[in-house]
């Protein structure tokens, strides 16, 4: 039973990790005219907030794979990485509703409900 729960864990770890290294790359290197287009928020914020943005998504998601190299310094650093994107994923949840861009707020909790069993299922192991 743990090494399924542990082989789950660290598949939504890659999930989530591949979703924001590709979001972040997105928000770094697309034109500001395209984010605005997909998305209503990056009109309302500094391009340098949305680049911001992208910058953090890709460290958090590269956060979550840490342990990849080491458990016992990668943990840390996954628990920090978790904590962050789940903040990130709940802010950006409310952003979308308030903006009436239900399907962005449909990803963010979607995004959500992978990121905080990772959260909780890595929080007492060593």
């Amino acid at each position: 039973v743990q090494t399924y729960r542990h082989m789950a864990l660290w598949t939504l770890q890659g999930w989530i990790a591949m979703f924001f290294i590709a979001a972040g790359y997105a928000k770094i290197t697309e034109p500001m005219t395209n984010l605005i287009a997909l998305m209503t928020w990056p009109a309302l914020v500094s391009p340098a907030l949305v680049r911001g943005v992208g910058i953090a998504e890709m460290a958090l998601a590269l956060g979550l794979l840490a342990p990849l190299v080491s458990w016992k310094i990668g943990r840390p650093i996954l628990m920090v990485a978790a904590t962050g994107l789940a903040l990130l994923e709940a802010a950006m949840l409310v952003v979308h509703t308030a903006s009436l861009d239900f399907g962005l707020a449909a990803v963010n909790l979607v995004l959500l409900a992978m990121t905080l069993p990772v959260l909780l299922g890595r929080r007492h192991q060593s």
